[in-house]
């Protein structure tokens, strides 16, 4: 069966990805006090994080809109599937739904499925690589659907950030707990809920003992870890996304570790010296 993998922009695609036929993105827009962005191949990062350093309020995301989607549903693949960043964040997910049902008023009956990540980033990605797994093990659609919950249900997202200035922006941070971390160089272990959202899952004085704590946290949570794949993103630090592979490896055995730069709109949340890690 031909099949096409749709990946909003939050989540990052690989060399190979991008290369192959079956993957495409949907971008995300955003405004930076007013000036609007595009997350597609003209996307500026330097530019992007220094506006987004810059602004007195955290900038808004919109999604791509369900005609758009649409529009990426109507090709000549038999099977085609959406991952979305996690609806608790964005109206990505729902867009998508809509544009499954735009499709079908318009072109009729298609097997189109869309899958909430109830992740972000690599999350996305990782998501995408297994629908396209399954699809070349030849499985029905059905059972890929039913998969790829499974996968989704057992993943684990991760962060640590350099700044919580956007998160105070936002208001996923009071502005006194962001001053109090900052002050004491306190590094706040994020993760997601079943559901999507985002928790604080501990904490660690720099960068070095938060993501110590958060491998650690890995290692806890990880489910048959030797059967997945483990994605690092990370800001423009490559070599603490390397520190931190070679952690994991200390600690754990993984079916193989992918590394990528946040190029994206999730580079807002990451920022200068973020990472996150997904498995």
């Amino acid at each position: 069966m031909s099949y096409k993998v749709v990946v909003d922009s939050c989540g990052e695609l690989t060399e190979e990805m991008k290369q192959s036929e079956h993957f495409v993105t949907a971008s995300l827009e955003i405004e930076v006090d007013g000036y609007h962005i595009i997350d597609d191949a003209t996307f500026d990062q330097k530019d992007f994080l220094r506006r987004v350093a810059a602004a007195p309020e955290c900038p808004k995301s919109s999604c791509p809109s369900p005609e758009r989607y649409m529009e990426m549903y109507h090709c000549d693949a038999e099977h085609v599937y959406a991952v979305t960043l996690s609806a608790e964040l964005s109206g990505s997910y729902n867009s998508a739904e809509l544009g499954k049902n735009l499709y079908k008023e318009e072109y009729g009956e298609k097997q189109i499925h869309v899958f909430n990540s109830k992740s972000a980033s690599v999350g996305e990605t990782l998501i995408a690589l297994k629908i396209a797994e399954c699809e070349e093990k030849q499985m029905s659609f059905e059972e890929i659907i039913k998969t790829v919950d499974a996968y989704i249900e057992e993943q684990h997202t991760y962060f640590v950030l350099e700044t919580l200035e956007t998160l105070k922006k936002n208001g996923r941070l009071t502005g006194i707990k962001a001053m109090m971390a900052t002050a004491l160089n306190i590094k706040p272990v994020m993760g997601s809920t079943p559901i999507g959202s985002i928790c604080q899952l501990g904490q660690g004085r720099g960068m070095k003992k938060a993501i110590e704590k958060m491998v650690a946290q890995v290692k806890k949570d990880a489910i048959r870890p030797e059967e997945k794949i483990l994605a690092i993103t990370h800001c423009n630090c490559p070599e603490r996304a390397e520190d931190m592979k070679k952690m994991v490896q200390e600690q754990m055995k993984v079916k193989d570790i992918i590394v990528l730069d946040t190029a994206g709109i999730s580079s807002m949340y990451a920022a200068d010296g973020g990472v996150i890690l997904v498995v």
